[in-house]
């Protein structure tokens, strides 16, 4: 049974950086000495730089934090406790992915029980692919198919805003085009500040206000409310 936990985002409101995070890391991992390999290829700054923030901001975690790059990725990821993986760019994620030959080895370590934990595109290639991602492809990976760890797409930092004087589309316009292409498909969109947490062979919804279940029915795109403590029902 997979262990999961996806953060919609870092940070909630004037929070500090990933302060929301650590009550759930805390729960989910326990007061462990763990190895945990962090991937930082979402970032467009130096790798260095984002491992340094991330090991600040969980420093009184009993964990070991170490970046995965280039040599010796696989190595890292096949002795490690726990992966986790970073926001930014889901483009430049999925690019360093591909580029490293990586994906096989997290989902094959991820669908045997390791603990996997990541921030909105850290979350959002949790899914069959990253077409519900927010951000621009400033690089362009091989392919837009993702760990498919989740059956359903992540739609992370969601937030449907309708400005006066303002044409181009909401949040909600662009899911709905990517159910007409993809009617088949499952979106999940996140509000920040929420979580999906999977294990014991269910995935829960946590957060304080409600998420969206994006889907295709028998009267078209359905928008239906998802509430924390719910169950996430395909």
């Amino acid at each position: 049974m997979i262990r999961v936990l996806a953060f919609s985002s870092s940070r909630v409101g004037n929070s500090g950086y990933l302060e929301p995070t650590i009550p759930f890391i805390k729960d989910f991992l326990g007061a462990y000495q763990l190895t945990i390999a962090f991937i930082p290829f979402a970032t467009a700054g130096t790798y260095d730089d984002y491992l340094g923030r991330v090991r600040k901001a969980l420093k009184e975690l009993p964990y070991n934090i170490e970046v995965v790059r280039g040599a010796g990725s696989k190595d890292l990821l096949r002795s490690c406790d726990v992966i986790l993986t970073g926001g930014g760019n889901t483009f430049k994620l999925l690019y360093g992915l591909y580029e490293h030959d990586l994906l096989d080895i997290i989902r094959e370590r991820v669908l045997s029980g390791l603990p996997y934990m990541g921030w909105s595109a850290g979350a959002n290639i949790l899914g069959p692919t990253i077409c519900t991602t927010n951000d621009m492809p400033i690089i362009y990976p091989p392919s837009l198919k993702a760990l498919n760890i989740f059956p359903f797409q992540i739609n992370p930092h969601y937030k449907t805003i309708t400005i006066p004087g303002f044409h181009g589309e909401t949040r909600d316009d662009r899911l709905n085009e990517f159910l007409e292409v993809n009617p088949n498909a499952v979106v999940i969109a996140m509000p920040e500040g929420s979580v999906l947490l999977a294990e014991s062979g269910t995935i829960i919804y946590k957060g304080s206000e409600e998420a969206y279940r994006f889907s295709v029915g028998s009267k078209g795109i359905e928008k239906t409310p998802v509430s924390p403590g719910d169950k996430i029902v395909l």
